[in-house]
């Protein structure tokens, strides 16, 4: 009788581990998180964000470690959660690089655009 409960006991907890052990381990959702958000951080790389918007590629490379820590300890809502918010952080960066390239090059653009019509002018000018 006692081996019987020490039985029931040991399958019992093997069956609680072995579910435990699959839910962990088949977690697609803060996995895929995960990688969006890794994707959108080499987006923003590429973009220009570690000279142009440093604050915010920081912060989502921050938000993405915490996401895999907590995807390595097991909390799956606190990965998941990190993982959307670096994402966001990551996207925000490399807008704010994009934004931050157009301006330049719309500066660019108007100085080019001053400089022709100041020579235009010298050129239409009448000498005496």
């Amino acid at each position: 009788m006692k081996t019987l409960i020490w039985d029931l006991r040991a399958a019992t907890l093997l069956a609680a581990l072995s579910t435990s052990w699959a839910a962990q381990a088949a977690n697609p959702v803060a996995d895929e998180k995960i990688a969006v958000a890794k994707a959108s951080l080499q987006h923003a790389e590429q973009s220009g964000a570690p000279q142009l918007a440093p604050v915010e590629l920081a912060t989502a490379r921050d938000k993405l470690a915490r996401a895999e820590k907590a995807l390595a300890d097991h909390d799956l809502k606190t990965a998941s959660a990190m993982a959307e918010q670096a994402n966001i952080d990551a996207q925000v960066a490399e807008a704010s690089a994009v934004q931050q390239h157009s301006h330049a090059a719309a500066a660019e653009f108007d100085t080019s655009m001053q400089a022709l019509r100041s020579e235009s002018m010298r050129s239409t000018q009448p000498t005496q």
